[in-house]
């Protein structure tokens, strides 16, 4: 999925668009400059297109404040990640300095440029943006993002000017992609698995600029590893390590069929890796959880069981990912993250039979029936899977609507209990079986 980046100086608008565009409330939106200081990342979807749009802060060029330098650094990265860049400006307060002096930085670069003159509120505005041409920067698309004029024709021009979908590219195999914080072990993981896996079969350009995907077999399957490693080989990023991990973490995770964490057993699970485990499931990808360095810990006879113990505590919904010990340095146990990641994906294109289905799940509901719901009774008539990899389940009853969030976790935990779905995430729907039933 193509990559636009927005950027402009501080205080255009700049969020209040990706909110428009995304059609979110992702983005912080404050009159005072300065409030975005990290990334914000989201997908769009416009006739039939998608792409992922990156939101950054105000740039402030040489400025020496702390925050304006860090913002900076985040303007260079997504610029240098981005297919397409749009500059935002304000129709109110005409081209500035500041303007200018990005419009010369993006001149020099060969992406397309989009200059979208925001705050176009009314015809007057609208006939403002023209001065933005002095930019020098191709066509300017006057919009309002506070209210959604102009979006549309400028969302159309955009679309068109993204990289051609090539549908002759799809590649074979299980995409595996090993994700976390700098300084985890993902490279040293990596390299271990190429290194003891000597059927290597070709090397194939990466989701991400100076990455490279490893194409292998492992028993004979064919797997694709998504490193996202060499972070700080960066020499621009000194600040912002962190956001750049992120950018990559965030298209290697749209990118892959199994999103692997992996973890500093001296560190453990921290806030951040929750927040990239739960973005992974709202994706639908298969999850696993990988504990490296396991060899720099002190082992006593149940070290292993209490430290899963403590991460499955903070993983609360997400208790059904699978965790695994390794040693990336020694080599301990890492041919296992292959083998369970297969596991996975062949479990995720498991089907039950609709019999079998309402032969167990009917028995779980009749053992605890869903609560009413204003009064009324909700039952739950019969049960389909009616999609796989990753597995869909209808349940079809009288009042859809009346099924909460606790239900359906009781529903979830069943199947789980009965079918496994280790590392799966589930999708359960629940729909009127005809207008009649009430």
């Amino acid at each position: 999925m193509a990559l636009v980046a927005i950027v402009g100086r501080p205080n255009v608008g700049k969020s209040t668009l990706f909110n428009r565009l995304t059609e979110s409330r992702q983005a912080i939106v404050h009159d005072a400059p300065g409030v975005t200081r990290d990334r914000v990342y989201g997908q769009v979807l416009w006739n039939g297109r998608e792409f992922a749009l990156v939101d950054t802060g105000g740039f402030v060029p040489r400025s020496a404040d702390r925050f304006e330098r860090a913002i900076r650094e985040q303007v260079q990265i997504a610029l240098e990640e981005a297919e397409i860049i749009l500059l935002v400006t304000d129709t109110t307060s005409g081209v500035t300095d500041l303007d200018e002096e990005m419009a010369r930085m993006l001149r020099r670069t060969k992406k397309p440029v989009f200059v979208v003159a925001n705050k176009a509120d009314n015809q007057n505005q609208r006939w403002e943006a023209a001065s933005m041409y002095s930019l020098g920067l191709g066509d300017v698309y006057p919009v309002s993002a506070t209210n959604g004029m102009g979006t549309g024709d400028f969302l159309d021009a955009l679309t068109a000017a993204l990289p051609a979908e090539n549908q002759d590219e799809e590649e074979s195999g299980t995409r595996i992609a090993l994700i976390g914080r700098p300084n985890v072990g993902k490279s040293q993981l990596t390299n271990i698995l190429l290194r003891q896996e000597r059927s290597i079969v070709t090397e194939i350009s990466g989701t991400t600029r100076d990455t490279v995907d490893a194409k292998m077999t492992h028993n004979g399957e064919e797997v694709i590893l998504v490193d996202t490693a060499g972070l700080r080989r960066r020499t621009k990023v000194h600040e912002n390590v962190e956001f750049y991990a992120t950018l990559r973490t965030e298209r290697a995770i749209r990118s892959c069929d199994v999103a692997v964490l992996i973890l500093d057993a001296t560190v453990g699970l921290e806030a951040q890796d929750i927040h990239v485990l739960k973005e992974a499931e709202a994706l639908k990808k298969c999850l696993m959880i990988v504990v490296n360095k396991w060899d720099l810990i002190e082992k006593e006879t149940n070290t292993a069981r209490d430290m899963e113990r403590l991460i499955r505590e903070r993983l609360q919904t997400l208790d059904y990912v699978p965790i695994l010990f390794v040693s990336a340095l020694t080599g301990k146990r890492a041919l296992l993250v292959l083998g369970k990641s297969l596991e996975i994906m062949r479990n995720a294109a498991t089907r039950v039979s609709t019999s079998e289905l309402n032969q167990t799940i009917l028995r779980a509901i009749h053992r605890h029936h869903p609560p009413s719901w204003r009064g009324r009774h909700v039952q739950i008539k019969y049960v389909s899977q009616v999609g796989v990899s990753p597995p869909l389940f209808a349940f079809f009853c009288n009042h859809p609507q009346g099924i909460g969030t606790g239900y359906a976790r009781y529903l979830e935990n069943q199947l789980r209990e009965i079918y496994g779905f280790e590392g799966i995430p589930l999708t359960l729907a629940f729909r009127r079986k005809s207008k009649n039933d009430q």
